[in-house]
């Protein structure tokens, strides 16, 4: 099995900046790719940002220019830098890894994230 487990989030005032840690272990030959995805009060689910084999990425249009996702390796851990944060970006943050485009098997515990006025 695959384990994912998230730490980062947390309460900061628009404009602020935050940094998602998902780190990883077990059978983590079963993935090749990480993202993160969030839920956010009703409203439906979104996928945030990938990373794929090779360093290759995805960003949803909304955080574009301002989340950053990278990998360490040697960790096997993945980060979700968030600069100049908007209250839209409120919600739970779940990492995730599988294959595939969407990277989607395996999922973390979630880590909150709230973003006042």
């Amino acid at each position: 099995q695959v384990q994912l487990v998230e730490s980062g989030g947390g309460s900061v005032q628009a404009g602020g900046s935050l940094r998602l840690s998902c780190a990883a272990s077990g059978s983590t030959y079963r993935y090749t790719c990480m993202g993160w995805f969030r839920q956010a009060p009703g409203k439906e689910g979104e996928r945030v940002a990938s990373f794929y084999p090779g360093g290759a990425t995805y960003y949803a249009d909304s955080v574009k220019g301002r989340f950053t996702i990278s990998q360490d390796n040697a960790k096997n851990t993945k980060y979700l830098q968030k600069n100049t944060l908007e209250p839209e970006d409120t919600g739970m943050y779940y990492c995730s890894a599988g294959v595939g485009s969407i990277c989607a098997r395996y999922w973390g515990q979630g880590t909150q994230v709230t973003v006042s006025s």
